[in-house]
Parts: structure tokens; C-alpha cells; sequence
């Protein structure tokens, strides 16, 4: 399945470059390894897309929801990491 996203100029670049290699997203939407996520840059000054776009093959997808390993006293104090690895 093809899954149409926004994503500032800054992160694009970084996932053009090959830098990051991540996204992190609320979950309010559904994708599966296989899925393609096709990557539309959005100006967040301008309120407009920019016309460069990248697609992106879905490896692996963590939800959080539901997860027990840290305390919501934790989470709200500290937040999340999410970490790529090589």
C-alpha cells in the first residue's frame, strides 16, 4: 500500500542524505512492512508543498501503545529516544 505524508525541510534532507533513516509518527494511522511511504515536503512557514518528494520502502513499524516496559510517572518525565541502527 502507497501512504502519503507530509515532512518538514530539515528531516527530508536528512532521509535524502541518507542520515536518517527512521520517521517517528503518531500512530493514528496504519502501515506494515512492504508498505510505501511516500515522503511530500512541506514548508511549515509557507503552508505549502514544495514538489519534492521521496518514496520509501517500510521495513519495520514498533507501537508503543500498550507497551509496560517504563512507568507513565518515566515516560511523561523523560520522553522517548528512538535510536537507528547500522
Amino acid at each position: 500500500m502507497k501512504i502519503e505524508k507530509k515532512i518538514w525541510p530539515k528531516f527530508f534532507n536528512e532521509v535524502k542524505s541518507g542520515k536518517k533513516n527512521f520517521e517517528v509518527r503518531l500512530a493514528d494511522w496504519k502501515c506494515k512492512p512492504g508498505d510505501i511511504l511516500v515522503l511530500e515536503e512541506w514548508n511549515p512557514k509557507t503552508q505549502k508543498y514544495t514538489g519534492r518528494v521521496l518514496k520509501k520502502k517500510v521495513m519495520y513499524v514498533l507501537k508503543t501503545k500498550g507497551l509496560k516496559f517504563f512507568s507513565k510517572k518515566d515516560i511523561e518525565k523523560y520522553g522517548f529516544q528512538v535510536i537507528s541502527l547500522k
